[in-house]
């Protein structure tokens, strides 16, 4: 099995890396049959993006040298690849935004957690909402809105009292963030395969942001999220506490 190793540029992840090229012979991220990716949560997404850059994405392995590690394995620099043969797979597959701003410029990025609308300025967002081409919500007045997928719904999502999804999920939530009418909408969840419309009310009184996970789109008026299932991205996991359990457990955290 060849290995590739990524870092991020944290003190600690270099250390960590350091450590690990001085145990195992690691090849380019071309020649390699997995990734290993150094650092936090973020840095992972980071590697993930990078990785569908290419038609053939790498499985990944991550390893937790940064705050969180939602998504990481434990760190150790023992039986490495060992690890990496007994290791459990899950495949993701990324939201695709397509978000066209006020000016007419259409820009589209993938998102891997969740694609996020949030106002730019003091004044509450007016969005409204159709699903497969349906209107479902005429105008939501909020700070924002997300769609995030069963990966992210821990993230973004949950913070913003969205629901937990379990990975075998085949749904979406669209979570709506500090709602003022309709006061007492907490969202929905959708299917996997919905395509899913934002209409910005207003939109150079109440400019609004479009993120797909760490990409903005600046004053957008029009945006359509929708799941790429063109794109599977693997994910390596130690089978004793892998990503389904921590989300499962998540449910159940106080």
């Amino acid at each position: 099995m060849k290995l590739a190793l990524m870092v991020s540029d944290s003190h600690v992840a270099r250390a960590a890396g350091d450590a690990l090229r001085e145990q195992y012979g690691f090849v380019p991220v071309a020649e390699a049959d997995v990734v290993v990716a150094l650092g936090g949560d973020g840095f992972l997404l980071h590697c993930l993006h990078e990785a569908m850059r290419h038609e053939d994405p790498k499985p990944m392995f991550g390893m937790n040298r940064g705050t969180v590690g939602f998504l990481m394995n434990d760190f150790r620099q023992a039986a490495l690849q060992t690890r990496i043969a007994a290791a459990k797979t899950f495949v993701l597959h990324p939201l695709q935004m397509t978000a066209t701003t006020a000016s007419g410029r259409v820009v589209t990025s993938p998102a891997i957690n969740e694609v996020s609308l949030l106002r730019e300025t003091r004044q509450a967002a007016k969005i409204g909402i159709a699903i497969d081409g349906k209107t479902r919500m005429e105008e939501l007045i909020c700070d924002g809105v997300l769609v995030s997928t069963p990966a992210g719904s821990t993230a973004y999502n949950l913070s913003a009292n969205g629901p937990i999804l379990p990975l075998e999920a085949e749904l979406l939530a669209l979570t709506p963030i500090s709602p003022f009418r309709p006061r007492r909408w907490r969202g929905a969840l959708l299917p996997a395969a919905s395509q899913i419309a934002f209409e910005v009310r207003e939109a150079k009184k109440r400019p609004v942001s479009a993120v797909a996970d760490q990409m903005e789109v600046r004053d957008v008026a029009h945006v359509e999220v929708e799941m790429d299932r063109s794109i599977a991205l693997e994910l390596l996991f130690d089978p004793e506490y892998a990503l389904d359990d921590r989300i499962s457990l998540e449910q159940f955290a106080s």
